[in-house]
């Protein structure tokens, strides 16, 4: 099992594309260093934040190898494995290629809104079929269904290779009630830079981080802070970071991700339809908060 390594700041990684709408993979391996330089935990590739629903089959092989070549097994990746076809999904994990992965994340079903027995029984073939530790992941905001915590903990108790759960529910008294309830081996990881440090004084173990895409040393010396107890320096990085938060879901995400990595130089402010980038109000204030960082590119 591989919770013991999948702790600490995780980045939920984005696409870079060029001005002409392809994937940019020197932008891509320019983050990755600016990542990995910046001292991240691991890697959760092809998710939401890569906008992974308009890439080709081809384009997301790519960016993988592309990933693994630069990463060259110094930090544990996890790779984005969800859908709203479980039958699918389970046949597809017969011939997925595992090679340097630590485990797969998967989103709830969306658009055709189970029930919770539903998504028990989507995770539970799911988790029985797959040759990797199972990450669930909750984020209702995008998926139309909330996976709540009665369910999350039947999960845990009955799949024994799902290990954690990414929650994005925002939800404080249901994510207190997991990691109440959690059996020994399971972790919560928060999916919400802005109540990371909240859901670490709680018992959470990690992030699957935006910001950290683009401030990996600031956002991780919180992360760091929080895990080690170090109440006080994680509240005040956590207050410096609390406008950018803000901003960077102020157009959705990635879009307002976007906006901050090319104020930092590091990626073209592009995205794929449907997705536009955020406003220039909205880019023009991550460039202040930016600068307010001390960053000068």
């Amino acid at each position: 099992m591989a919770t013991h390594t999948l702790r600490g700041t995780g980045v939920a990684l984005a696409t870079p594309f060029t001005s002409a709408g392809e994937v940019d993979l020197p932008a891509l391996r320019r983050m990755l260093a600016h990542q990995l330089a910046g001292g991240i935990d691991f890697l959760c590739i092809l998710a939401t934040t890569g906008e992974t629903p308009t890439l080709s089959e081809q384009e997301k092989e790519t960016i993988r190898q592309v990933v693994q070549q630069e990463t060259a097994g110094r930090l544990p990746i996890v790779l984005g494995y969800g859908g709203n076809d479980t039958a699918a999904l389970v046949s597809g994990l017969s011939t997925l290629d595992t090679t340097g992965l630590a485990a797969l994340l998967s989103v709830c079903p969306y658009y055709n809104k189970p029930s919770q027995e539903g998504l028990y029984c989507h995770f539970r073939a799911i988790a029985e079929a797959a040759p990797l530790p199972i990450i669930l992941y909750n984020v209702p905001s995008r998926t139309g269904v909330n996976l709540q915590a009665a369910t999350t903990l039947r999960l845990a108790n009955d799949c024994p290779n799902i290990i954690a759960v990414k929650e994005a529910s925002g939800d404080m008294e249901q994510i207190k009630t997991i990691l109440r309830s959690a059996p020994e081996g399971f972790s919560v990881l928060s999916g919400d830079d802005a109540l990371t440090r909240e859901m670490i004084a709680e018992g959470a173990v990690g992030v699957i981080s935006v910001i950290a895409n683009a401030l990996p040393q600031t956002f991780g010396a919180m992360v760091s802070a929080a895990l080690a107890g170090e109440t006080q320096k994680a509240a005040v990085i956590d207050e410096q970071l609390q406008g950018l938060y803000q901003l960077l879901t102020r157009d959705g995400n990635p879009a307002g991700l976007k906006a901050m990595l090319n104020v930092l130089a590091l990626a073209d402010n592009t995205l794929r339809l449907p997705l536009v980038p955020a406003t220039e109000v909205t880019r023009e204030a991550i460039a202040q908060q930016i600068r307010l960082l001390g960053y000068t590119r």
